[in-house]
């Protein structure tokens, strides 16, 4: 069940072509550096891509890169730089910010590689009566035109729909949007059939997700403050262009990320950049505190929430290294206590309830408290276990949730523990002496080994009876 903005309400996901999934996802107009709203939107919707593709669908995920706009030459004139050199600039700022926090994304369009199929698709409104030419050369999409204006943001009169204050003089209707703006002196310009000019705004991501995606689109993401007017007008253009209904089967939104309640942006100067975050927090603990609520709710800055991610992130780390080595150690199972099958039946329960949580419009905050539940079983019972089946149980749990968090991926590879095997012997030895020290009350001793090994980034863990060891890593 996913929330559809479109009808406000719960629906059975169900995309035009089974089992593949077509998401397209609103990206950043790169006039200024990525700041954690936005890395609030990306990895709620990479959270999303990577829980359909658990669940078994096949997900193409494009992701635009607004690289003209007012922004941007406002930006670049105040700064006196070339408008291109300042957006490519804050592009490939954005997209190392996205792979330090693990968002791949299949297709990057930029608006500036597209300005042809822009110009063609304009045209096809022109000619389909939808749009028409202002004398300046502007291009506008006729509002009146397209009878389901207002169905996505539920602004269904036309004093709801005024927009674009700007060159309102030469519009058949002040609620008229622009498709192509013509070039004003010192502006960067195209040629096009109605003079020089450049794209509106809206009319990039109709044309982008088409191209990538084609004229139906199961997903399209982007925050709540995106509903309208672009959204609104995207659908608007698009359905009239493509002559398709709808042309997306889900609007899904992302909520506002605060700070003390007001929502985080640059005209309230409230902005964390998120270069900032990942410094202070690491990027697996910014991505698990994103992850941990609902993609549509409002969440707010909170540096105690970002802490427990870090410390959720680090028992995640430790959880991955522990029953990986047991799965490697422990011999094939060939009998079950009734305590061991207790314990399976708890791993196999988080499982299926984390599924459930995910399935329930991407629940992440009811799915992480059954990882939290599985982290508990295998500190407190899987890691004293002697029967792999456990292990195995508890590494099918984490490889699961990882499929969606995305923050253990080296502790569960393969070449990692091949890698680890001579280091895994070694450590073993040492934990196996400092054991006998202990027996031998050589405290002193043991401990400089315990304070030795932590300086090499090798945690101890004293149980009663045994000793356990991971590697710490940065968050």
């Amino acid at each position: 069940m996913v929330f559809n903005t479109l009808g406000r309400r719960l629906e059975v996901f169900e995309p035009f072509n089974p089992p593949l999934v077509g998401m397209y996802v609103c990206g950043p107009t790169v006039y200024d550096e990525t700041h954690l709203g936005h890395l609030r939107t990306f990895i709620a919707f990479d959270g999303i891509k990577r829980y359909l593709r658990l669940a078994g669908y096949d997900v193409i995920h494009v992701q635009n890169i607004t690289d003209i706009d007012d922004k941007i030459i406002r930006r670049a004139r105040e700064e006196g730089r070339d408008w291109r050199e300042l957006a490519d600039h804050y592009a490939r700022s954005y997209l190392e910010v996205l792979e330090e926090v693990g968002v791949r994304v299949h297709y990057h369009p930029r608006v500036t590689e597209h300005i042809r199929e822009i110009i063609d698709f304009i045209q096809v409104l022109i000619d389909k009566g939808f749009a028409y030419v202002a004398p300046s050369g502007s291009v506008y999409f006729d509002v009146d035109k397209y009878i389901y204006y207002g169905e996505l943001s539920g602004r269904r009169s036309r004093e709801q729909w005024r927009q674009e204050e700007e060159f309102a003089a030469e519009k058949r209707h002040p609620y008229d949007f622009a498709l192509w703006k013509a070039a004003k002196p010192g502006e960067p310009w195209w040629e096009s059939p109605w003079g020089r000019g450049r794209p509106g705004w809206h009319i990039e991501c109709s044309v982008m997700s088409t191209r990538f995606l084609g004229e139906r689109i199961d997903i399209h993401g982007g925050a709540q403050d995106l509903i309208f007017p672009h959204h609104e007008n995207e659908k608007a253009q698009s359905e009239a262009a493509l002559g398709v209904r709808p042309w997306v089967r889900y609007w899904l939104h992302a909520g506002y990320l605060t700070i003390r309640g007001e929502k985080m942006s640059k005209s309230l100067g409230n902005i964390i950049p998120a270069r900032e975050a990942l410094k202070k927090w690491g990027p697996r603990a910014v991505r698990l505190w994103i992850l941990s609520t609902r993609y549509r709710a409002q969440m707010d800055y909170s540096e105690q929430a970002l802490e427990e991610a870090r410390e959720l992130a680090e028992r995640l780390s430790r959880a991955a290294q522990l029953v990986s080595r047991l799965a490697r150690q422990l011999g094939p199972a060939h009998s079950i206590t009734d305590k061991e099958l207790a314990v399976a039946r708890k791993l196999t329960r988080d499982l299926k309830g984390f599924h459930e949580e995910m399935a329930k419009d991407f629940n992440m905050s009811g799915a992480l408290r059954h990882v939290r539940s599985t982290l508990s079983t295998i500190f407190e019972d899987v890691a004293s276990t002697t029967n792999s089946a456990l292990a195995l149980l508890a590494l099918d749990n984490l490889r699961a949730y990882n499929e969606v968090l995305g923050v253990i991926d080296e502790e569960l590879s393969q070449a990692h523990w091949e890698q680890a095997i001579p280091l895994d012997q070694l450590v073993d030895l040492i934990v196996e002496v400092r054991s006998e020290l202990r027996k031998m009350k050589m405290y002193q001793l043991s401990d400089a080994i315990r304070e030795k090994l932590m300086k090499l980034g090798i945690r101890l863990l004293d149980y009663k009876d045994r000793t356990e060891w991971y590697i710490e890593r940065q968050s």
